[in-house]
């Protein structure tokens, strides 16, 4: 699998040692709701797990929540609450939405608050080798000292010397010096052996990484609004810290756009992923967010996300197809190679920079075809059972799952299509549709056959 690294602006093969994928993505600062931003980066970094697990890889999976920031501390004060009580809201918010989104939870989910003394090691480590040094405000550390600063950014030192989110500190030695640990008197603080503060944000990450994937592992991943100032700084300190190579490969999300203008908090366009799965449901949103390719920006628009929905539907149909197609024999060898040829051109584009957006249309190529064979009455369970490792294969990888009626459900819907069938054969159709709609404001749809009629249990948003 080759994947495009930021670092060295190139495609690299992913080679991990000993098959284990060690992957790193920044998580969410827990003071607010997350939106259709934060999703498709998670889902981008999902998908890739997914995938990866899929070939037979190991993936050890972390994403860290930045549970202290000054966003958390003044929504507590404006809120009279803890800074902790926010951030524990939000966490539990965080995996309501992202579990209505079918994301897997990581290997780990490691929280800043209980990784200080990680921090202040490392911190430490950086003062005695002279890549920080103690000020009035707090500790920085010294970006000249690392030779290979503005690597990832590819941004020369002047430019980022004038350029905006460098902290302004008459202390500092260099403009350009970031903070490791800011001194203040007010909770939330913690102890350390410089005066009682707060870590600064991007050693929160170094600190974390380190600790539960080692000096250097495969993958860091997040927004591509992170590459500068977080993953630079993240990579001088950890590099200078070390001595070794941090990450691998850099693997960077594009932005959510709304009208073309960066969704974010501060603009106040967000769109939050609550507000997104009651307008349009899991499966369409995971599909959207696959839709183009990780690396591109991509627009929140109606029509884009009317267009998932439909792909949803073709998928859902051929699923339930599938699940309830009767009889033997039929196309099985023609269904087995059009699935071997569809799982290869699946693997070549996931294999090529995680290329979705070509996976998604050779799925739905296969989709189309077995829901042809359906329409007309011709796939049978044999045919089924051929396509349905590979389609099953392909919806796991993408996070795809069909809404699934319950037990008790299963059964009443399946008395009420009997009844219904019952009505029909008396030509009673008036009392026969009567079903057919109590069965659809349920989100069942029937589909009529030769001689049988299926049904199918609609994802539908609120």
């Amino acid at each position: 699998m080759k994947l495009y690294n930021t670092l060295s602006r190139q495609l690299e093969e992913l080679k991990p040692y000993d098959k284990t994928v060690g992957m790193y993505v920044c998580g969410v600062t827990v003071y607010d709701n997350s939106h259709i931003g934060h999703a498709r980066t998670v889902i981008v970094f999902d998908t890739l797990r997914r995938y990866l697990l899929s070939k037979g890889y190991r993936v050890v999976f972390v994403q860290n929540f930045t549970d202290v920031d000054d966003k958390i501390i003044n929504r507590a004060k404006a809120e009279g609450k803890k800074a902790e009580e926010i951030s524990e809201k939000y966490i539990d918010i965080y995996f309501r939405d992202f579990g209505g989104l079918n994301v897997m939870q990581a290997d780990r989910h490691p929280k800043a608050t209980e990784h200080i003394n990680e921090m202040i090691q490392l911190i430490d480590g950086l003062i005695k080798k002279g890549h920080a040094y103690l000020t009035l405000n707090g500790v920085y550390f010294r970006v000249k000292s690392f030779p290979g600063y503005g690597k990832l950014s590819r941004k020369p030192v002047e430019e980022l010397e004038s350029g905006a989110r460098i902290e302004v500190d008459p202390t500092k030695e260099d403009p350009l010096d970031f903070a490791l640990w800011k001194f203040y008197s007010e909770d939330p603080i913690w102890a350390s052996p410089w005066g009682k503060g707060r870590p600064g944000w991007h050693i929160e990450c170094s600190a974390m990484s380190l600790k539960y994937l080692g000096d250097t592992f495969e993958i860091h991943g997040g927004g591509h609004d992170l590459v500068f100032p977080h993953h630079e700084n993240e990579i001088a300190q950890s590099e200078s810290y070390t001595g070794k190579q941090f990450a691998k490969i850099w693997i960077h999300s594009g932005m959510v756009t709304i009208n073309s203008q960066k969704m974010s908090k501060s603009l106040g366009n967000i769109v939050t992923i609550e507000q997104a799965l009651k307008s349009w449901g899991m499966n369409p949103l995971r599909l959207y967010c696959l839709s183009v390719h990780y690396a591109k920006p991509l627009d929140y628009t109606d029509e884009l996300l009317k267009e998932s929905v439909q792909r949803w539907r073709q998928i859902e149909t051929c699923a339930y197809e599938m699940r309830f197609a009767t009889g033997s024999g039929g196309e099985v060898d023609a269904v087995r190679k059009l699935c071997d040829e569809s799982m290869k051109a699946f693997e070549a584009a996931m294999d090529d920079d995680m290329n979705t957006s070509l996976a998604l249309t050779g799925f739905l190529r296969l989709v189309t075809k077995l829901n042809q064979y359906a329409g007309a009455d011709k796939l049978t369970k044999e045919m089924a059972d051929a396509a349905m490792p590979a389609v099953n294969k392909i919806m796991d990888i993408f996070g795809l799952k069909t809404i699934e009626a319950g037990e008790k459900e299963r059964k009443e819907i399946e008395e009420m299509v009997a009844e219904r069938n019952k009505l029909r054969a008396e030509k009673k159709f008036k009392e026969a549709d009567e079903i057919r709609k109590k069965l659809l404001d349920r989100s069942v749809e029937l589909l009529d056959h030769r001689g049988r009629t299926m049904w199918v249990k609609r994802e539908r948003p609120e």
